[in-house]
């Protein structure tokens, strides 16, 4: 019967090993520099995250090489991986700033306003 990982580390560290290992896991996640690094630390695949994004595996690897996109779409990705989006703004001499409501699916899925050229030709 295979063990879990749990229950090996559990069997052959001690408690303070295993706190120092989730530690630096998490010390390794914040250095990745790419959406494509950070998907394959967590081990997942670009199917998997096209899966849970309603997308094709080709529009995940398209929004991987991007480094401009919607914040919305960067949201949908993080949330896929397992993870939560927080848009934070630093200022000098000032504490930073959480950003709330931008790129939610609330505010992108409300319809827009057609152009006036648009109405009239319509």
């Amino acid at each position: 019967m295979a063990k879990s990982a749990k229950d090996v580390f559990a069997e052959t560290m001690t408690p303070e090993m295993i706190a120092a290992s989730d530690l630096r896991a998490k010390e390794l996640l914040e250095e990745y520099d790419t959406l494509q690094k950070l998907r394959k630390a967590l081990d997942m695949t670009q199917e998997h995250i096209g899966r849970k994004m309603g997308k094709k595996q080709v529009s995940v690897a398209q929004i991987e090489k991007r480094s401009d996109f919607l914040l919305s779409t960067l949201r949908d990705y993080v949330e896929a991986l397992g993870g939560e989006l927080e848009l934070v703004v630093k200022f000098k001499d000032h504490a930073p700033v959480r950003l709330a409501g931008i790129g939610e699916k609330i505010f992108s899925e409300v319809p827009r306003r057609q152009s006036r050229s648009r109405r009239i030709a319509a």
